[in-house]
């Protein structure tokens, strides 16, 4: 049974920082892509970044090219989404998704809130 447990999220200054933490079991972990997606309110659900299994390329939405960085640790089934200089358009719920090489989606955690705010 694949599991996702997001955790780190919060409340946070504009130009502040978060990291989200991604816990995973119930499948192989490094050979799963691993990504994280976000939801603003009243808007669809969107790609922020994703990491790859093998050599573990990265890939970034525009809009937090050079404020967030996506790594994993496959020793510990964990995926991380480190977030700085983090704005108010930042804000949303934050989801873990897990997927195979061949596109198919193996699960998804169930988010942790993001909100940036002065």
């Amino acid at each position: 049974q694949v599991q996702l447990v997001e955790s780190g999220g919060g409340l946070v200054q504009p130009g502040g920082s978060l990291r989200l933490s991604c816990a995973a079991s119930g499948f192989t972990f490094s050979r799963a892509v691993m990504s994280w997606y976000r939801q603003a309110p009243g808007k669809e659900r969107e790609l922020v970044a994703f990491i790859t299994s093998i050599g573990g390329n990265t890939n970034y939405a525009d809009s937090v090219k050079g404020r967030f960085t996506i790594s994993r640790d496959n020793a510990k089934n964990l995926v991380y989404l480190q977030m700085n200089n983090l704005k108010p358009e930042d804000t949303g719920v934050y989801y873990c998704k897990a997927g195979s090489r061949y596109g198919d989606t193996l699960g998804w955690g169930q988010g942790t809130q993001v909100t940036v705010s002065s």
